[in-house]
This record gives C-alpha cells, sequence and structure tokens, in this order.
C-alpha cells in the first residue's frame, strides 16, 4: 500500500476544471515559446506523478509489468530499474517514434511493442504472456513529445498539418476528417468530446471554410467563431493556457481521430482480465471523460453486488474483483505543478485484483 502522505492528497478541484487541459497545450517541454515557469524546449521529459504511481504500482522484484503507453520513457525505465533484472517489463506505445527513441535507452529487461493499448494482451499472447502479477500502468492523452512537434498536428499553437494520428502509420487523419464528415457529425464530435457548448456553430464554420488544411487554419476558424458567441477578453489576455478558444475543439477531433475513449474501454477490460491476484492497475488520466470512465469502471469491478437497491434479496451471484486504493484520485502538488506544468490536471487511480 502507497505511504499515508501519498495516498492523503486532496482531489481536484472539479469536473469543470478538470476538462480542458490534454487538449490544451501542457507539454512539459515548451519548443519554441516560454510556458511561464522557467521552462524551455531543452528541459528533459519529466514523468508525471512518478512517484506516487511506483508506490502505487507497489514494484516487487520478478514479477511481471506493462507500461501500456510508454511515451519518452519515464515511468517505463524507473519501473524496469526498480523491479530488477529478474523482471520482465512490456513497454507499449502506438507511436512508432517513441519506440525508437527507447531502443537506445531500454535496459534488457524490457521488451517494447509498437502497438495500439488497447491491443496489449493479444501482443503479449503473442509473446506466451496470459498474466501480469506485477502490474499494469497508463499514462494516457496526448504525450509532451507529440505535442512539441508541430508536424504531428496536435498543437493549436504551431502551425502544421493536420494530421493528430499517435500512430501516423494507419488510420484517418484530422484533415480527412474535417473535410469529409457531415455538419452533424462534427458538431456531435466536438460536442461529446470537447464538451463545447458552441459545437454546432464551429461545425457549421468548418463545412462553410472547407477544404481546412493546416492546425493554424482550424485554430484561427474556432477562434473567429466563438468571438462571435463569446462575450469576453482574447484568449491572451486572460489567466492562463487552457483559455485558448481552440482547446476544446482540438481535444474533441484528437480524440476521435484516435478512437480514444473506444480504446480506453477497452484496455480496462483487457487489464482487469490479465491481471493475477496482488498485481496493480494505475492510471493516470487528464481530462474528466477518461476520469470518468476509469472511476466507474473501478467502482463496477470492487463491487460486490450490483442488484437493484430496493432488491430484499441479492441474486446476482457478483464478487469483487478490483479492492479500490484511491477512494479519491491523487493529484500533484503543488511543487510538481511548478516544474511541470502538463500534471496541473493529471488524476490517479489505482487497483488492485483480487481474483
Amino acid at each position: 500500500m502507497p505511504s499515508k502522505s501519498r495516498s492523503s492528497r486532496k482531489s481536484g478541484k472539479g469536473e469543470a476544471e478538470h476538462a480542458s487541459p490534454n487538449g490544451v497545450e501542457l507539454s512539459n517541454r515548451s519548443k519554441g515559446s516560454d510556458l511561464g515557469n522557467g521552462q524551455s524546449e531543452d528541459a528533459p521529459h519529466i514523468p508525471v506523478m512518478l512517484e506516487e504511481c511506483l508506490d502505487l504500482l507497489n514494484i516487487r522484484p520478478g514479477r511481471t509489468y506493462l507500461d501500456a503507453t510508454a511515451g519518452a520513457g519515464g515511468h517505463l525505465l524507473r519501473i524496469a530499474g526498480d523491479a530488477g533484472k529478474g523482471s520482465t517489463i512490456f513497454g507499449v506505445d502506438r507511436d512508432r517514434y517513441a519506440i525508437e527513441r527507447l531502443q537506445k535507452l531500454v535496459p534488457g529487461n524490457v521488451r517494447l511493442i509498437h502497438s495500439n493499448y488497447s491491443q496489449f494482451r493479444q501482443n503479449l499472447s503473442e509473446q506466451g504472456v496470459t498474466t501480469i502479477d506485477g502490474g499494469i500502468l497508463a499514462d494516457l492523452g496526448v504525450s509532451s513529445m507529440q505535442l512539441d512537434e508541430a508536424e504531428r498536428g496536435f498543437s493549436f499553437l504551431r502551425n502544421g498539418p493536420l494530421d493528430m494520428r499517435m500512430d501516423q502509420s494507419k488510420g484517418q487523419t484530422a484533415e480527412d476528417l474535417l473535410n469529409t464528415a457531415s455538419e452533424h457529425e462534427l458538431a456531435d464530435i466536438i460536442f461529446r468530446y470537447g464538451e463545447e457548448r458552441f459545437s454546432r456553430q464551429i461545425a457549421r464554420s468548418i463545412v462553410y471554410h472547407r477544404p481546412i488544411k493546416t492546425t493554424g487554419e482550424l485554430s484561427d476558424l474556432v477562434g473567429n467563431t466563438l468571438r462571435k458567441f463569446q462575450k469576453q477578453k482574447s484568449w491572451k489576455d486572460s489567466a492562463g493556457p487552457s483559455k485558448h478558444p481552440a482547446t476544446r475543439t482540438f481535444q474533441a477531433i484528437r480524440m476521435a481521430v484516435n478512437e480514444e475513449l473506444q480504446c480506453l474501454e477497452k484496455f480496462l477490460e483487457d487489464a482487469l482480465a490479465m491481471l493475477a491476484p496482488g498485481a496493480r492497475l494505475v492510471v493516470i488520466t487528464f481530462h474528466s471523460l477518461e476520469d470518468r470512465m476509469v472511476k466507474q469502471f473501478l467502482r463496477t469491478a470492487s463491487a460486490s453486488c450490483v442488484c437493484p437497491p430496493r432488491q430484499p434479496v441479492c441474486t446476482c451471484n457478483k464478487t469483487s474483483q478490483l479492492l479500490i486504493i484511491t477512494r479519491k484520485p491523487l493529484v500533484a502538488d503543488e511543487k510538481e505543478v511548478l516544474a511541470n506544468v502538463r500534471s496541473r490536471s493529471a488524476k490517479l487511480r489505482a487497483a488492485e485484483k483480487l481474483v
């Protein structure tokens, strides 16, 4: 179990505040710009809530662990080091370039896999692994590296092609989606995944101005559209990067392109199936849609009965599969937020497999 100093951290300030970033430009490295906290493009990658993740994973030598979203390797390398040579650590990432970078960094007990994290069960099965007896970690959302590279198309502050694919080897791009989807489909995507109340107006403007080719075009279009309907100061005059008008739209398009909620749902189900009793599941989310899904999944898997509340006798025969370790999500402390602005909206939840 994690120490009391870890588990007693206060939870976040609420859904509305938590909803903005990972669509927000909250990279811990700011290429060509200043985040206002002294960070520069030369700053090293800072894994979010690293020590809390290690505490919750309860790392033990000789076990098997999975970092389902390896990224720059901050969490993965520490897990590998703490678990020792007798352990097997799998690092999965859907970004081929992330895997290529990690090949030069990982020790011999790490096996890297280029794949969508929602397919990890099949990937590990192909290598003869059907059970994970140590733990699984997932750090969700867009990575700092992806935000920093304008050509990836995730950034509304850096002009580039409208790609937004986490795996550039497959799937439709954001440009494809924006220029082919109907106005109704676009409005539904922007409202559902971005929780943007002006989704219909933005969708109408996108369709009217098609074709849209670059992130700069989309960012300007969304900003100009919202200024017609919002009585507020320019985002540049407001307090913080989360006020950029394109934040929610970029988040929504990115989530649709990468099918992020669908992938998360499958990942959680497969993680529950593959964990051995005593193994841990640790998940970091960055906006309310993801956090809500993880929270509900853990709550359902930990319930011992799902019969209607007024039913006098239990007939569901359900048993608890998980023990929730974090009754409330852990959040980064002030010191970490100052060192790594991306951690500002992170919420960390964990559970242990029972049966």
